[in-house]
């Protein structure tokens, strides 16, 4: 039961929600073109029950794992109210409808997430080691150091100086430190420190390790005393900005992850539903059930960017087709051959499903989180 409610049921829960989004996407822009629109289900098949209203079949279905929306005509553009036979512009706003509701959604999850009081860590944030040989120890950074600000962002602790050294990868970040000074004060010292894509095991890209001056002390880690953390939330007018923010910033991060495969570095996780559902139950037992607000936005992000892949059997897939049929000028693949190469998509997509969903449950057997 425990597992049930710390794992199951959230991702179960979180899953739906952003998939019933995302055929959101495609319902709505398709009903205003005048696709006909021939099933919208919550669930999937078999049907448990439904009704028709306006053509379009509205179905509530056994399996309790999203939703789906039918289209008349995906490949076939003999019936004028088909997907097929409207014009590749209309086609390309249908397909990209989904993923534009998954990137729009984590705007407002973070939002929220933003508004709702939450404890932080209070710092600054201090250099404790330098790496020899790193970028860091050859701007002249030292133990002791003080960060204040990054590229002119001010930092207040170690959490917010970790996420703008990962945002800027590949590039030079003008450090701003207060350091420390014989008979007592500090004096500001400037530093244009590369990070790294690929940097040595343990080091980070620019080869420092920092730690909060107040949450990070001996007192704090063994007590929860209520100095050592801070309450932190923001009115709507300053959340939804925030929200903004997070989410490009959330983009970046996700593009930077696969990046650095092309340089050796570590590349982004990768897990299926198993390995997600055990990953959010793992981070509603250790931050509680506040977070699962960011891991969706964090999901519904990856879910927008995965679709729009140009793979066959994605959204991203048939996008592509009526791309090549724009560049061709007109001149369409044949319906029955961009039907036979979704379905090798989509075999592919089951077998790779297959795969993770193996190293997931080895894994979890071998008793490893996902974030080791």
């Amino acid at each position: 039961m425990d597992t049930l409610t710390h794992s199951v049921l959230p991702f179960v829960g979180v899953l739906v929600a952003l998939i019933v989004i995302h055929e959101l996407g495609h319902y709505f822009t398709a009903k205003a073109f005048g696709i006909k629109v021939l099933e919208a289900g919550l669930g999937y098949p078999p049907r448990v029950f439904g009704f028709t209203w306006r053509g379009t079949i509205y179905s509530f279905n056994l399996l309790p794992l999203g939703g789906f929306v039918r289209l008349l005509g995906e490949e076939d553009p003999t019936d004028p109210q088909s997907l097929a036979a409207q014009a590749a512009w209309k086609r390309m706003v249908v397909l990209a409808a989904g993923s534009f509701m998954n990137i729009a959604l984590p705007i407002m999850l973070f939002a929220i997430a933003f508004m709702i009081p939450r404890e932080v860590a209070i710092g600054p944030a201090v250099i404790e080691l330098v790496e020899t040989g790193s970028p860091a120890a050859e701007a002249g950074l030292e133990p002791g150091d003080e960060i204040v600000s990054l590229d002119g962002d001010k930092v207040k602790n170690q959490q917010e100086v970790g996420r703008l050294i990962r945002l800027n990868m590949g590039e030079t970040i003008a450090f701003v430190v207060e350091r420390p000074v014989p008979g007592g004060g500090f004096e500001t010292f400037k530093a244009d420190v590369k990070a790294r894509w690929a940097p040595p095991g343990g080091q980070g890209p620019t080869g420092i390790q920092i730690s909060n001056k107040v949450s990070g002390s001996a007192i704090c880690q063994t007590s929860n005393l209520p100095q050592c953390t801070e309450t932190e939330s923001f009115p709507i007018w300053e959340a939804v900005p925030k929200g903004w923010t997070a989410t490009w910033d959330s983009l970046i991060l996700a593009r930077n992850q696969v990046i650095q495969l092309f340089y050796g570095g570590e590349g982004p996780q990768v897990a299926g539903p198993v390995g997600i559902a055990d990953a959010t139950g793992d981070i509603v037992k250790e931050a509680g059930w506040k977070t699962l607000l960011e891991l969706a936005a964090l999901l519904s992000i990856n879910l927008a960017i995965i679709n729009m892949l140009p793979l066959p059997m994605l959204d991203g897939g048939r996008f592509a087709f009526v791309v090549l049929e724009v560049i061709r000028r007109g001149k369409r693949v044949a319906p029955e051959k961009e039907a036979i190469v979704h379905l090798v998509g989509l075999a592919f997509i089951l077998l790779s499903a297959l795969v993770i969903t193996y190293f997931d449950v080895i894994r979890l057997i071998d008793g490893r989180s996902l974030f080791e």
